[in-house]
């Protein structure tokens, strides 16, 4: 299984996370400039569309571009935290289908002060598609960091 972790905004795999994740397969996790790169998406699309990526998963602004790019890839998604309602720095989000023909997962943070869970759940259900299933996980003490715990169950849950 090839696993594509996208890191939020100025962010990094770190390798207690890896370890985890490669517990479940071969992970992939680029280094993407989202300040310098409008067009991160677009840019993940072009350069991991035809490398047989099973899941993407991704926190913060990885959760944005996993949430696009699951769809476009049509591939599962787990997303920490995303940032689909706003985002610090200016991305163009590319057409996509309304469904991946597979669940999004997403985790949110009630306490979390860098992306607001209420804009996160306002968005889902703005955009919502009967077709789409995505389950919706809020941890009421869990801020914008996912400690190493909440990822490893999260993600054992996920796989």
């Amino acid at each position: 299984m090839n696993i594509l972790y996208l890191h939020g905004l100025n962010g990094s795999l770190k390798p207690e996370k890896r370890n985890i994740l490669e517990a479940y397969g071969t992970v992939i996790a680029p280094s993407i400039d989202y300040q310098n790169n409008s067009n991160a998406i677009s840019w993940l699309y072009d350069s991991y569309a035809n490398k047989s990526i099973d899941v993407v998963i991704g926190s913060s602004m990885g959760g944005f571009a996993g949430f696009h790019l699951s769809k476009l890839m049509q591939i599962p998604a787990l997303l920490f935290n995303p940032a689909l309602a706003a985002r610090s720095v200016e991305q163009q989000t590319p057409i996509t289908p309304s469904n991946n023909g597979n669940n999004i997962s997403i985790v949110l943070g009630a306490k979390d002060n860098v992306v607001d869970p209420k804009g996160t759940l306002h968005y889902i259900g703005e955009h919502l598609n009967a077709e789409q299933p995505i389950a919706i996980k809020i941890l009421p003490l869990l801020e914008h960091r996912i400690p190493f715990d909440v990822f490893k169950e999260a993600v054992g849950g996920f796989f």
